[in-house]
């Protein structure tokens, strides 16, 4: 089991993190060339190159995604992680916990549900993903990051700086 280590993220842990919400930023932001290829292909067209090709771009990054969302919970289960901050009440600090097993298993479930939907033909899963896992992930990123200013800005913890510059 994880455990715990400085009170800071490791540079490696760090990296991942940042890389990992960039990707996934990108994957929520730009999902057009992959809702085009779904659009033609749903109404029985043939996508062009182009709309494969941009379609591939959102498949290979949650891909990616994928693939660092393994190595990020390999790197954590070997390094540990910091303590929780103390100054949060209790309720918080279960709803903390709660968002990121949530956001955890969206990082898992929408790569995997996206290939399934994308390679595999499997259409409930590829809905699921656009749609209610979509608008999931979304809401614990918006609380994972208010959660993140509300210990810098309001609890006055280092719980942000941990996972920034250490």
């Amino acid at each position: 089991m994880a455990q715990s280590i400085s009170t800071n993220y490791s540079p490696t842990q760090r990296l991942l993190h940042w890389t990992i919400a960039l990707l996934i930023f990108f994957n929520l932001l730009f999902p057009d060339g992959m809702n085009a290829w779904h659009r033609i292909v749903r109404q029985g067209g043939t996508p062009s190159a182009d709309d494969i090709s941009s379609a591939n771009i959102h498949a290979y990054v949650g891909i990616v995604i994928l693939v660092l969302a393994i190595l990020r919970l390999g790197v954590r289960f070997v390094q540990g992680v910091p303590d929780e901050a103390g100054n949060e009440p209790a309720l918080f600090r279960v709803a903390a916990r709660l968002a990121h097993v949530g956001l955890y298993l969206l990082i898992f479930a929408m790569p995997l549900s996206g290939i399934a939907a994308y390679y595999l033909g499997i259409e409930v899963l590829g809905s699921l993903h656009a749609g209610i896992m979509k608008v999931l992930l979304w809401a614990l990123v918006v609380a994972h990051i208010a959660g993140a200013l509300a210990h810098q800005f309001y609890w006055k913890t280092d719980v942000l700086r941990r996972m920034t510059i250490g």
